[in-house]
């Protein structure tokens, strides 16, 4: 499999200690999606210092590749960087014909630090497995996906911390025989298909449980007005062992 390391982005001044540093209320708004399909958003999960404090530190280092991943057949450059964290002894992840590098929580104290938080948030929760996404700018995206993999389950739990720039999050109800992929869309003509948006600001955590990977598609689309980074940390829970 062909990947290419991609050199560190230099932090802007967007990235500063003292940016946009306002904290807002930290409140919980759950969203019923219906059908056994919830979402919780927490917006100030951490505080704006703590927040830039980890974004600094996973900027600089997390080995972030850009790998190729191949959609519908065809090779193709991901458009974001990606590096994944998980415990010993569990299956490896594969999507879209890659299998990335698995790295110990050991190597990055500060990612131990963020899952105690969102174990504290989430009391039961038990997530072993973090996929970590940079997106360098607005150009960066993730298309319209499920995160519904069997090694997680049938009814996975997501967590996700965003740091950074804010960036939309559209979560859209499946379709009967719809084709889903990491390329590029055109905006999607208003239809009858429920929609959810969520802007993820700086230090914010979305939590997708229940249902939701069976029923409903997720994406973060391209925004041209998004000019600086942004760092997201999904974590999930494998609940298969390797053989």
């Amino acid at each position: 499999m062909e990947m290419r390391q991609m050199k560190l982005m230099p932090i802007s001044e967007f990235a500063s200690p003292n940016s946009k540093c306002k904290e807002g209320v930290n409140g919980r708004n759950v969203t019923d999606l219906g059908g056994g399909s919830e979402v919780v958003y927490l917006p100030r999960f951490l505080t704006c210092g703590k927040s830039w404090e980890y974004f600094r530190y996973l900027d600089k280092h997390i080995p972030w590749t850009r790998p190729t991943i191949h959609v519908f057949g065809k090779p193709f450059l991901q458009p974001r960087d990606v590096c994944y964290i998980a415990s010993k002894g569990l299956k490896e992840l594969s999507y879209s014909g890659y299998k990335p590098d698995s790295y110990s929580w050991d190597d990055y104290p500060p990612l131990k630090e963020i899952l105690e938080e969102v174990h504290k948030a989430f009391p039961g929760s038990h997530f072993n497995s973090l996929l970590i996404n940079r997106y360098n700018s607005g150009n960066d995206y993730v298309g319209w996906h499920a995160d519904d993999e069997k090694l997680y389950g049938p009814t996975p739990e997501i967590a996700s911390v965003s740091l950074g720039c804010e960036r939309d999050f559209f979560l859209k109800k499946k379709s009967q025989g719809e084709v889903v992929g990491e390329r590029p869309n055109k905006r999607a003509k208003t239809n009858s298909v429920e929609k959810h948006t969520f802007n993820l600001k700086h230090g914010s955590l979305l939590l997708m449980r229940g249902n939701t990977q069976r029923d409903w598609l997720h994406s973060v689309p391209k925004r041209a007005k998004a000019e600086s980074a942004r760092i997201n940390l999904t974590f999930r829970r494998v609940m298969q062992m390797a053989s």
